[in-house]
């Protein structure tokens, strides 16, 4: 299976040597390329890629601004910043950056990066113990537009935050909207079970199938029941090895 490519540089000179190059590598694809943030978030959610190899300094909108817009279409994208401007780093890590390149580069520091990504190691966890049978009559209580729901919290798999708006997805495949924010949630429920992964998501730990890593400093949940994934911090993971010892 190959990993598809995005190209994002307003230089046509960098774009063209980047597309050949990686040609040659076997696992990848170039499947577009453009010269503006603009463009990119247009043809993002078309293309799907997983890797975009993003400039910062462009005309219209810029790549840090850029790849907000696309994390926040596809948490998973892998944005590998390439640019001669060295002061957008702390901003571009902050984003969850693969990593970050600083013009003029050798076009074999592309090539390490890339294939680091390609041979991402999946990292298997353990079980932990079976503690739905505690929460078979624990319900959670939540207010959406169509009123008050009732949820046994042992059919919660994943709660994200998205858009100013807050889902819990659910084990059967059905998802809940609602207002209210993560930290109220969190506060509502067992924290023998549930999970603060992450600024933007809570996670059932008895529903984690796998954790991919993502970057440097993020990993990926996969969950057993639902295709939705959630991201994880470095601090967080180091936690979590804990709790599965």
């Amino acid at each position: 299976m190959s990993l598809n490519i995005l190209l994002v540089d307003d230089e046509c000179v960098m774009r063209s040597i980047l597309k050949k190059s990686i040609e040659k590598l076997d696992g990848f694809n170039v499947v577009g390329e453009v010269d503006s943030g603009e463009e990119a978030i247009k043809i993002f959610a078309k293309l799907k890629p997983e890797i975009v190899i993003l400039d910062i300094e462009m005309n219209g909108i810029n790549g840090v601004e850029c790849a907000k817009v696309l994390v926040d279409i596809d948490p998973r994208v892998k944005i590998i910043f390439a640019t001669a401007h060295c002061e957008y780093m702390m901003d571009a890590f902050e984003l969850y950056a693969f990593d970050y390149l600083i013009k003029p580069f050798k076009i074999d520091r592309v090539f390490k990066t890339l294939e680091k990504i390609k041979y991402l190691t999946e990292i298997e966890i353990p079980k932990i113990p079976n503690i739905e049978e505690d929460l078979m009559f624990d319900r959670l209580i939540i207010k959406n537009k169509e009123g008050i729901s009732f949820i046994n919290t042992a059919d919660i798999v994943l709660i994200q935050r998205e858009q100013g708006m807050t889902v819990l997805y659910l084990k059967d495949g059905d998802s809940i909207i609602t207002s209210e924010g993560l930290g109220d949630l969190e506060d509502r429920l067992d924290k023998r079970v549930f999970f603060r992964s992450h600024k933007s998501y809570i996670i059932n730990l008895s529903m984690i199938n796998k954790i991919y890593p993502y970057g440097r400093w993020t990993y990926v949940v996969k969950f057993k029941s639902i295709n939705q994934d959630a991201l994880l911090t470095h601090e967080k993971y180091e936690e979590i090895k804990k709790i599965f010892k």
